[in-house]
């Protein structure tokens, strides 16, 4: 039986570098808070240092500035650099944040982009062994009792010297859920160890917008090989996947906003196909491993990797792209620069209103039709 599909909201964010910060960090803002309106389930939120076309430099904070404004949706952060923070920093910024919002936040955590180790001094260390340490201090931190002597590669958590149980002093602030928020990761690599790790943990899972049908599908794949070894139900329902999506009331609307030359779209797909070249890493955005190079020219991507339509093509492309991945839980629709703004509402309106909604009720028959046969 299918589960039914739910929906999130996902912003990197990227915007043109030239409109004024303080636009692009509202029109983010106004983004979420209609997500949480119009029931969207999460709202994940990334975070970057040295960028100024991915615009929020904490993602952390960007949520609590929410936390009032936002009373239904569980937010995540998409992702926590945790190669940039000692453990024990980001470790209470979480519990604190996590109480804020009132338990609903998802520990999204990732080593950070190259960008932003170069900003801080750090291009020589492994940077996913050093995220793996800062979250396992982390959660040592939440589990353990205080005064904490916690040794590791590449951190130190200690407060020996400082500890003074009666007056609170050396003693770590827990997050409101127990033991700790729910953790995920963000995978881009159809091979990376990643999925499979958060399966076996019971932990969760993004793929990210930009890569490739093949990408998501090995993705889906070793996450349940991890559950499947860890003796945990072969459920993919703790996976989600970004998309770039876009609704409109009619169809030539809909492909002259997400195809247009000037578009948002296009921008974002211009920005990450030059980001993941410089990497050696265009081969993400492809479909198949075998696809022609054509394919990735910034017109095909855009064509490929963004779902665009009315809400009924809308819902059939969301469903073939699920029968050609593999099932996940959770779709995450991408904002992204409102070109116009009237527009990118509407969409994100209708995504819930109607899009998610038929994708729902095909699935319902799907599974019934199965069950009888």
């Amino acid at each position: 039986m299918q589960d039914a599909l739910k929906l999130g909201f996902f912003i990197q964010p990227v915007h043109p570098p030239a409109r004024r910060y303080a636009d692009v960090l509202r029109e983010d803002r106004e983004a979420v808070v209609l997500a949480d309106r119009l029931g969207y389930r999460e709202a994940f939120i990334g975070e970057h240092l040295v960028d100024s076309a991915e615009t929020i430099t904490s993602s952390l904070a960007f949520i609590a500035h929410l936390a009032d404004a936002c009373p239904s949706i569980t937010f995540g952060t998409g992702v926590l650099p945790l190669a940039n923070y000692h453990p024990a920093m980001a470790a209470a910024q979480v519990a604190m944040v996590d109480h804020l919002v009132q338990g609903r936040l998802v520990l999204g955590f990732g080593p950070g982009v190259a960008a932003d180790a170069e900003a801080i001094g750090d291009t020589g260390s492994d940077r996913n062994r050093k995220a793996q340490e800062a979250i396992e201090q982390m959660l040592r931190i939440w589990r353990e009792e205080p005064p904490y002597q916690i040794d590791g590669e590449f951190y130190t958590t200690r407060s020996l010297r400082s500890f003074n149980r009666d007056i609170g002093l050396g003693v770590a602030l827990r997050p409101l859920q127990h033991p700790h928020p729910p953790v995920a990761i963000t995978s881009i690599r159809p091979g990376g160890a990643g999925p499979r790790a958060a399966g076996s943990r019971g932990w969760t899972g993004i793929s990210a917008t930009y890569v490739g049908a093949y990408v998501v599908r090995a993705h889906i794949e070793g996450y349940l090989e991890g559950r499947r070894a860890a003796g945990l139900s072969s459920s993919a329902s703790g996976w989600r996947v970004a998309r770039s999506i876009f609704v409109a009331d009619d169809e030539a609307t809909a492909k002259r906003y997400a195809r247009r030359d000037d578009g948002a779209h296009s921008f974002y797909f211009r920005v990450m196909r030059t980001k993941l070249a410089s990497a050696g890493a265009l081969d993400l955005m492809r479909d198949s491993p075998g696809q022609p190079d054509s394919e990735l020219a910034l017109e095909r991507c855009v064509e490929r990797l963004v779902i665009a339509g009315t809400p009924e093509s809308v819902a059939d492309q969301i469903l073939a792209l699920r029968r050609e991945v593999g099932e996940f839980g959770t779709l995450l629709y991408t904002g992204h620069d409102w070109v116009e703004p009237a527009l990118g509402r509407r969409s994100m309106e209708l995504m819930a209103s109607e899009v998610i909604p038929r994708v729902n009720r095909a699935l319902a028959l799907t599974s019934s039709s199965g069950a009888g046969s």
